[in-house]
C-alpha cells in the first residue's frame, strides 16, 4: 500500500496573506506543518502542493530551500491540483494535510493510516469532534479520481474532499474513533485570522517544539483559558 502526503499550501489568504510562511516558534508555520507531516509512518512522500501564481513563487523558493518535493498547479481548482500531483507518485492512498493547521496531529494520522491498511477502503471518517486543525483525510486514489470525474460545483473543486461526504453511499467507508482526549470541538487550533495566529504563536513559544503532541496542545490551551480564548469568537469561512 502506497501512501503520499498531499499538503495543500498558497500565499494567498484574504484573512491573513502569507500566513503560511509567518514565523512560528523558532521557525515558520510550514516547517510545523511538513515536520509533522514527516513523523506520519507508513507514507513515502510528502509533498507541497501550492499554484502556478506568482506569488506563490515564495512557496516553491521555500520547498527548494528545505529539501521538500513540490507540485504547482490550479489555485482555485485544488481537486484538480491534488489529483496533477499524485497522478506523478502512482499511490493507493493520498492523505490530505493543509498548510494552514501547524498542529496537525501526526499521532492520530498514523493510526488511520494503520485502520486503512486493515480495512482498505476509499476513506476513513473521523467519529467524533477535534478542535479544528488537527485533522487529516486519508482516501484512495481511486476515489479521488472518481471524485475528480464527477464533482462539478465550485465547491467539490475547492474543498478536495467534500464530494465523498456529500455523496456517502458512493464510496467504502470505515470509522475511525477519536481518542476522548482529543475530542474538544470548542478550540480552534488553525491559522485564517490574526488572532488565530496569536493563539499558535503563543503555543510554539510555549513549548519551542514542532513535533509537541496535539494532546499536550489540548491540554495547554484547556489549563490556559485566556489563550484559548483568544479566538474564540472567529467564524469558520462556511462551505457554499
Amino acid at each position: 500500500m502506497k501512501n503520499i502526503i498531499i499538503i495543500q499550501a498558497r500565499m494567498g489568504s484574504s484573512r491573513l496573506p502569507g500566513k503560511i510562511l509567518k514565523p512560528l516558534g523558532d521557525h515558520d508555520v510550514l516547517t510545523y506543518v511538513v515536520e509533522r507531516c514527516k513523523k506520519i509512518k507508513g507514507v513515502s512522500d510528502v509533498i507541497v502542493a501550492t499554484s502556478t501564481l506568482s506569488q506563490d513563487d515564495k512557496v516553491e523558493d521555500w520547498c527548494k530551500r528545505h529539501g521538500v518535493s513540490f507540485f504547482r498547479g490550479s489555485e482555485e481548482d485544488v481537486l484538480d491540483r491534488y489529483v496533477q500531483c499524485a497522478k506523478i507518485y502512482e499511490p493507493d492512498y493520498v492523505m490530505r494535510v493543509t498548510a494552514d493547521c501547524p498542529f496537525v496531529d501526526f499521532e492520530m494520522a498514523n493510526e488511520i493510516v494503520k485502520l486503512m491498511e486493515q480495512e482498505k477502503v476509499d476513506i476513513i471518517d473521523l467519529d467524533g469532534e477535534l478542535p479544528r486543525g488537527l485533522a487529516v483525510e486519508l482516501i484512495s486514489y481511486q476515489a479521488l479520481q472518481y471524485i475528480h470525474q464527477h464533482g462539478h460545483e465550485p465547491r467539490h473543486r475547492e474543498h478536495v474532499t467534500y464530494y465523498a461526504y456529500e455523496f456517502r453511499e458512493k464510496f467504502q467507508r470505515a470509522s475511525y474513533s477519536v481518542p476522548v482526549n482529543r475530542q474538544h470541538p470548542e478550540l480552534r487550533i488553525t491559522l485564517d485570522t490574526e488572532e488565530d495566529y496569536a493563539l499558535c504563536k503563543a503555543v510554539a513559544d510555549y513549548f519551542k517544539d514542532p513535533l509537541v503532541s496535539s494532546a499536550d496542545v489540548i491540554n495547554f490551551l484547556l489549563k490556559h483559558p485566556e489563550i484559548a480564548n483568544l479566538n474564540k469568537h472567529v467564524q469558520q469561512k462556511p462551505v457554499v
